[in-house]
């Protein structure tokens, strides 16, 4: 569908940007993957924007705005808020640029993504920590930009980050030889998807565009199905480069028109992806950059025979998180449960424990007892891990059968947060 006069991206725009961006941003490969293409019995192929100089796409949008910003509003400098892959770009935009900015970032922001702005940015860039949510260094953001007169560069609400964005689009369709019957698109603000939607329906029209969410923050998903921009209570900020609270005005006008369909994928699943993407093809990740793969899951009939794009729109990930991704994974495929279990405080009491109720191939991977004086028994919290899923029902008619008295963590998201 051709987008209405009002909200459309101009088409040009894009390509001026791409022009823009020639010496800055790489020029991403589309590659085949084999063993991805084997799996779905279509034609996968993956952009690979975690390639990109600042292993993401975010560079494209920061510069394409910064560059075009008039002399004197250049010399003040810049402000921006992120907790990750926008303040690279923009770090990296300012150094490029020669234009000072202050950054904000909240306080829980890992150092490894403090001292990648730094380096990125070097003497033009000042990191400032404050609050613990994005929502919170973003109000502080705000506040100084309109004291100082300085230019807040947004993530994604913007005409020239929009069309920045775009130039991902440009470069799809300039790689790949043939139609594209499939482009899946990691979606958090808006502003990717709908910068290479503009593009690719102006151009590939027939080509079926299916945006990809987290499930645990539906920003995208509740503003199209309400018509306005949503602000969520909570969401699950674990695919950091997607969880958004809302999405951007633009963005979602846009992506009104352009997007096809919009599935929600759970955290889960995008560990698995994350996982596998690794061992089979030595691909490193991002969970957001995971998204657009995880995914083809939901279209696996359709998509059979056919040729597939999926936007990998980052690799910004710290290794200190593949403990959690894997145990997100194994909860996810049902692999790995979590309880919290009464044991009687005598000698024996946990060997018992293995010889009834654990199976031949479970495995106890956490365990946490607290002894409760002038008491029968104390709880322990158990971390058990399954050869395979179906292995889990025999387990709890075990424990059942044994007079075990417990609480399933993993059904409880309260509790397994605090937890786990």
């Amino acid at each position: 569908m051709l987008l209405s006069i009002e909200t459309a991206i101009q088409v040009e725009n894009i390509i001026r940007a791409s022009y823009r961006l020639n010496s800055i941003a790489a020029e991403t490969p589309v590659q085949f993957n084999r063993t991805l293409s084997e799996k779905y019995e279509a034609n996968i192929y993956l952009k690979r924007e975690d390639l990109q100089v600042v292993r993401s796409y975010k560079i494209r949008g920061a510069y394409n705005l910064m560059s075009q910003l008039p002399k004197e509003q250049a010399k003040k400098g810049i402000v921006c808020a992120s907790a990750g892959n926008h303040a690279q770009g923009v770090a990296y935009s300012c150094q490029l640029l020669g234009i000072n900015g202050k950054i904000y970032m909240p306080t829980t922001t890992p150092q490894q993504k403090i001292k990648r702005v730094q380096l990125l940015g070097k003497k033009y860039v000042e990191v400032v920590l404050c609050g613990d949510t994005y929502d919170a260094a973003f109000a502080e953001a705000r506040s100084y930009s309109e004291k100082s007169g300085k230019v807040l560069v947004p993530p994604f609400d913007h005409p020239l980050i929009v069309e920045g964005q775009g130039t991902v689009g440009v470069e799809i369709l300039k790689q790949f030889k043939g139609h594209v019957d499939f482009l899946f698109i990691p979606v958090g603000g808006g502003g990717l998807s709908a910068g290479v939607g503009s593009y690719v329906k102006r151009l590939s029209p027939d080509t079926q565009i299916i945006g990809a969410e987290p499930a645990g923050a539906p920003a995208m998903k509740r503003a199209l199905e309400q018509g306005q921009v949503v602000m969520l209570d909570t969401i699950d900020t674990f695919v950091d480069g997607a969880a958004v609270r809302k999405v951007g005005e633009l963005p979602l006008e846009i992506c009104r028109q352009i997007l096809d369909d919009l599935v929600l994928v759970p955290e889960g699943k995008i560990c698995t992806f994350i996982l596998s993407l690794y061992n089979d093809d030595a691909i490193v990740v991002e969970p957001a950059g995971a998204l657009s793969i995880a995914a083809l899951d939901f279209y696996r009939s359709e998509i059979k025979g056919k040729n597939v794009v999926c936007i990998v729109s980052g690799g910004n990930n710290d290794i200190e998180r593949m403990p959690e991704i894997k145990d997100r994974s194994l909860i996810y495929e049902g692999l790995k449960h979590y309880f919290i279990i009464k044991f009687p405080q005598r000698a024996g009491a946990l060997r018992d424990f293995l010889d009834k109720v654990l199976g031949a191939d479970d495995e106890i991977t956490d365990f946490e007892y607290t002894k409760k004086h002038n008491r029968n028994s104390g709880p322990a919290m158990v971390g058990i891990e399954l050869k395979h899923k179906e292995d889990y029902a025999p387990l709890i008619e075990r424990m059942g059968a044994n007079n075990y008295e417990y609480i399933v963590v993993n059904d409880n998201y309260n509790l397994f947060s605090f937890l786990v």
